[in-house]
């Protein structure tokens, strides 16, 4: 059984692989002087990096969750997720309100992707030979 952590921190890791899946840990932005469209542009951009170095992308994401500090914001968190959002790949999504550990943090989100398989290239290239 293979597990791999990636990001990991003193606390967490910043994703977990197993079986298929890849499981987010709730990201925050790195710049919480942003407001709430820009904490969220920069948390999908961490999302997109983390998906990256996991072998898929948001194009295979399944489910998210959005928390909200102020449930008021959800037109501006939205802004940024309809920029990002792959139109033919929406996963299924919540949007909570609730207190988040850092008080200048708006927005925290978390997520579960699948994992595609690894491309085997060269039976790619035997399946598609004449």
């Amino acid at each position: 059984m293979t597990i791999t952590r990636l990001a990991e921190e003193a606390r967490l890791s910043g994703a977990v692989v197993h079986a298929g899946l890849c499981w987010l840990a709730g990201q925050v932005a790195d710049d919480a002087t942003l407001d709430t469209q820009g904490q969220t542009a920069d948390i999908l951009a961490q999302i997109d990096a983390l998906l990256a170095q996991a072998g898929t992308s948001k194009a295979h994401l399944l489910s998210v969750t959005v928390v909200l500090a102020d449930i008021s914001e959800a037109p501006a968190m939205n802004r940024a997720w309809d920029a990002w959002l792959d139109p033919t790949s929406k996963p299924a999504r919540m949007t909570i309100q609730a207190p988040l550990v850092d008080p200048s943090w708006r927005v925290e989100i978390t997520g579960v992707a699948a994992v595609p398989p690894p491309r085997d290239d060269a039976a790619s290239a035997l399946a598609s030979a004449p």
